[in-house]
Order: C-alpha cells, then structure tokens, then sequence
C-alpha cells in the first residue's frame, strides 16, 4: 500500500515547496531501495496506478526513468518534456567488467523489452528504453540472476565506479586498480547508509597512466602514482575532489594527499560521508553536488583535506609530484598487446554508443569463442574484448567489424560522443544520435584521410550528458528560427581538454543549424591543416588563435558573437540531466 505519509502530499503543501524541499522530503520519507514490492505491485496493476512520488523521484533509485516522448523539453512545460508509459533502464557494470553472460543477458532483455536497441554511457553503463512497467520486475530480475544490478545508476546516490577499461591488462599501467573499484561499489551502492546524498555523487579510480576514466570530472577522482619507500616504489593515489560539468564546469581540485592501498576505501567513504552530510548543499538542487563547496561556499583544498582527515580519523600522507598525461589519446580502439605475453585486447567502436541486441550477443560469442568471454565498456561509449590470445586479435577484428563494430575506423567515428538527445530524454533541446551518426558520415566524405585525433561530442541541452565541455569541439543542442520554422541547431565549444593541459572548452559565440554543422566543421578543420605548426595538434591549434578567428573558420567569413541562450532561472532547478 502506498505510504500514509505521503498521501498527505497535498497540492497545496505542494505550491509551497521548492524542487529541492520537495525531494529532500520524500528522501526523509522513505529509502526507495526498500520499494521493490511496491514496483511488483505497479507492474500487476498497471501504469496508471504509480504514484507521481514514484515517476519523479524514487524510480530513479532503481536506475529507471520516465521516457521522454521524442519532443524533448521543447514538448513540455516548466523545463521537462512530456513522459510516455516507458521507461529507461540504466545497467549499472562497475569499471565496465562484463563476462559474455551477462553481455548475452543485456541483449536478451533488449530484445524482449527494448524494441532492440541499447545505449553505452559515458559512465561505462549500458541503457536499455521502451521498457514497460509490467516488464520491469522480469528486467530487474534477469539482471539479478547474472549478478548485474540498476541500484545506483541513478538517483541522489553514489552513480557507477568507473575505472580504466583495460584494467589488469594495460600493459603501462602504474596497478590494475578495477579490486578497488569493485570494493567500492559493493560498499555503496545500495547501502541505506548512502541512498540520500544531496545530488548525485561520481567516483573514478584509474590505475592507468592515461587516466582514460577522466578522474578530473568526478566528485572524487583518483589516480595511481607511486612513491620510494626504502628504495621500492609503493604504489598509492592522487587525489581530487568536486569535479563535475554541467552548466557550469569546475575540474576537481587536487588535495595535498597520497592515499595508500589500504586507505582508499575509507577516504571514498569519508568524502562520501561529507557530501551526505552537508545540509548547505541540499538547499539548491541546481547547487547541489560537491563541487558548489568550492564554486559557492568558499571552500579551499586544504580545508577539504582537514575535514576529511577529520572524519576519516588519521591524516593522510603529503602528496608527491605527479605527471599527469600529456595530450593522451584515450579510445581504446584498435589492437594492442597486453601486458600478459600472447594476449591482446581488440577494442571497437560503437558509433556514439548505439548498440544492438544483435550486436550484443555476436560480441558475447565472439569473446567466448576467440578469447576467454571477458569484455569491457569505455567511457568513450565504446566496446573492448579483453585477454584475446594475439593469434586470433586479426581475425576477431575482422569478425567485429562484420557486426558493424568498428576496429578502426577515422577520427570522427572513434571520436564521437553523444547524449541521448530528444529521442529518449525529457530534458534534451536536440536529437543527438541519428545527428551524431550523420555528421560522422559527412566528415568522413568531406575529409577522407583526416588523422588527426579528434573528440568531438554531441550533447543535446546544457546539462553537458555527452561531455561536450572536455572535447576539441564540443557542440551544445540549441533551437532557432530558420524561414518561420523552429529547426535543431548546435552552438561550438573547442578547445577541452583533461590531464597536463586540462582546460574547459571555450564557448566561441558560434551556432548554427545542426544542418550546417558538417560545412562548419569542415572549414575550421580544413583551416587547421592548411595552417597548423609543425607537430601542433587541434588543443594546440585552437589555443592560438581568439574566438573571433575560430567564428571566422567556421562561418567562412567575420560573424558577431552569439550569446549561448542559457536557461532561464526558474528552469535551473532541472539542471544536472538525466545523464551518468
């Protein structure tokens, strides 16, 4: 039965709650991970019968939210789009690990439930949609029977540990860091001592000189590095803290740490214990993650520091030097040889992320039959098959790139990111993943031979789901007028860029309608290899040359700056996206 106190949720104690009083009441009220019964009882009774408590916020617990009707937020009223009767259900796979089994089991419930089609993230999940409510007790199930689970995808929680993909394997890699990784996440996803944190909350942990999980973007951030101890090296973590993107970037802050083996569960849970416990950040939902302790409360690293040492109950060691990756390209893609002699990893692309259930289970196949049935997610929304014995790593490729997975390919194709736009998302302004896809296409035939490294990431609102604040060229969804009609349009960001030379893309004052984005593209990137330095890559290139002399590359002439149109402030309180 539905909770009693909720029933009282009147209209009009309602009118007289913000977003944020709203939410922060129903997270008093009740721990959604203790809802499953309640889910059973929506999927016999049907849609109509689930409460708006449950559509708006405490689905979201379980890794499930309302669908969007493929309008976007342009459909709707008060910053959201319309919602249908399905729902997106987000996979939660900790570092991206998965055996063929469960890979097979995530393609099985595309079939059945999901018209097909599934989406990697950015988080290294995988996104399963059109999922009803009658079918989401089987969903949840089936997952659970392969010990994959959705708790924690979503929600006021700590969201997926990522890791490096190639983790145990990488043959540079300072440590395989994925046990930490795992440990983590047994330690708080679905622990009731961390299901109501201010906003959502990222972890990254990469034992891998590339720092290919983009540690510099999460809540907590850290990276293998070691130090001489009576003449051996032991091996612990930087650490950063308050990452996040968003409408409003912030690269996390380093703290003057180096945590020990040992240490790096307790740390992750004192800082989780920290953000739980900050009543100033629960009083703005668009204010409301970790970084805000920085950005609004005057916060300083050191001060950070000796809270957490504070609640951890032992200070930390001093931090030692650091060499963060110099302009490290960060895909995956290709074939590389591992550190286990004989054995290789075949990385492929997974165009903006779309997958099909079809593809899922060719790949778990392949896995089982050229390698040992081990695959990885990337957070470039790609595919890895791990531990594949170098003999058969051509011939795999080969047979991927049959199924449409990609083991090459150009610099746009393994580049792309995208969001998952208007199609499924109530917040997005833009259709990401055809346009994505499309402008792929377009490159390709307009700069055949391109070889240059190139992140180019699509995300269709400001809430930055596809990271578009970290690439060479971002391109951020907008809508104008073209001839009386309302068309898609994207507004250029360049220049992002994480480890030594981290920096957030630059907005240039550009946009365009998403038709006239690959003509754009083109005169900027054909203006980049006429003119570029010796050695000088896109960062380099874009970091040269002002706003006003990018906008001329991609309008083929001088252009006045165009504002980004930003959200209206009685908007801002939907900021933060559906997104990882």
């Amino acid at each position: 039965m539905p909770d009693k106190t909720l029933m009282t949720d009147t209209a009009a104690n309602s009118a007289k709650e913000t977003k944020a009083q709203r939410v922060e009441r129903l997270k008093r009220v009740r721990n959604p991970w203790e809802g499953l019964d309640e889910i059973r009882r929506f999927a016999r009774e049907g849609f109509a019968t689930i409460p708006p408590e449950w559509i708006g916020t405490y689905f979201r617990w379980w890794g499930v939210y309302t669908q969007g009707d493929g309008a976007g937020v342009t459909g709707g009223q008060g910053g959201e789009g319309r919602a249908i009767e399905r729902f997106m259900v987000r996979i939660r796979i900790p570092n991206g690990i998965m055996t063929s089994a469960q890979l097979r089991a995530i393609a099985d419930l595309t079939r059945r439930y999901a018209r097909g089609i599934a989406d990697l993230t950015v988080r290294q999940n995988i996104q399963l949609h059109w999922v009803t409510i009658e079918s989401l007790p089987e969903v949840l199930e089936s997952l659970w029977r392969v010990e994959l689970h959705t708790t924690g995808a979503c929600g006021d929680v700590v969201r997926n540990v990522t890791g490096c993909p190639v983790a145990g394997v990488d043959a540079g890699e300072v440590c395989d860091a994925s046990p930490l990784v795992l440990e983590a996440s047994r330690l708080l996803a679905g622990n009731a001592d961390f299901y109501n944190l201010p906003r959502k909350f990222k972890i990254s942990i990469a034992g891998c000189q590339s720092w290919c999980s983009y540690p510099e973007i999460n809540d907590i951030g850290l990276t293998a590095i070691t130090r001489p101890v009576d003449d051996k090296p032991e091996v612990g973590f930087s650490l950063r803290v308050g990452g996040g993107l968003s409408t409003e970037p912030y690269l996390g802050a380093r703290l003057n740490a180096f945590v020990r083996w040992n240490q790096v569960v307790p740390v992750i849970k004192g800082i989780a214990e920290l953000f739980r416990d900050s009543e100033v950040l629960r009083e703005h939902r668009e204010r409301a993650r970790l970084k805000f302790l920085f950005l609004r409360q005057g916060w300083t690293a050191d001060r950070f520091l000796d809270e957490l040492n504070d609640r951890i109950g032992f200070r930390l060691d001093p931090a030692v030097e650091e060499h963060p990756p110099d302009d490290v390209y960060r895909d995956h893609v290709g074939i590389y040889p591992q550190k286990q002699p004989g054995y290789s990893y075949v990385g492929a692309v997974a165009l903006r992320g779309r997958i099909t259930a079809e593809q899922m289970q060719a790949a778990a196949d392949l896995a089982e039959r050229f390698a040992g049935g081990e695959l990885r997610a990337t957070t470039m929304q790609n595919l890895l098959i791990v531990n594949v014995p170098t003999m058969n790593a051509d011939v795999l490729a080969k047979e991927l790139e049959a199924i449409g997975l990609r083991v090459g390919g150009s610099s746009f194709a393994r580049g792309a990111v995208a969001c998952s736009g208007t199609e499924f998302c109530k917040l997005a302004i833009t259709e990401t993943k055809a346009f994505s896809r499309w402008l792929v296409e377009e490159l390709e035939d307009r700069l055949p031979g391109f070889d240059q490294h190139l992140k180019l990431h699509v995300t269709g609102c400001p809430n930055s789901c596809g990271q578009h604040w970290i690439a060479d060229v971002g391109l951020e969804g907008k809508k104008i007028k073209v001839r009386d009609r309302i068309v898609d349009a994207y507004y250029f960001c360049v220049g992002g860029a994480l480890g030594l030379h981290q920096a957030t893309a630059r907005p240039v004052g550009y946009r365009c309608p998403a038709a006239e984005v690959p003509e754009a593209l083109e005169r900027l990137l054909r203006r980049y290899l006429t003119e570029r330095e010796a050695g000088e890559n896109l960062r380099r290139f874009f970091a040269r040359h002002s706003n006003a002399e990018l906008r001329e590359f991609l309008a083929g002439g001088l252009v006045p700056p165009v504002a980004r149109d930003l959200p209206s402030p009685q908007n801002l309180a939907q900021i933060g996206g559906v997104g990882d």
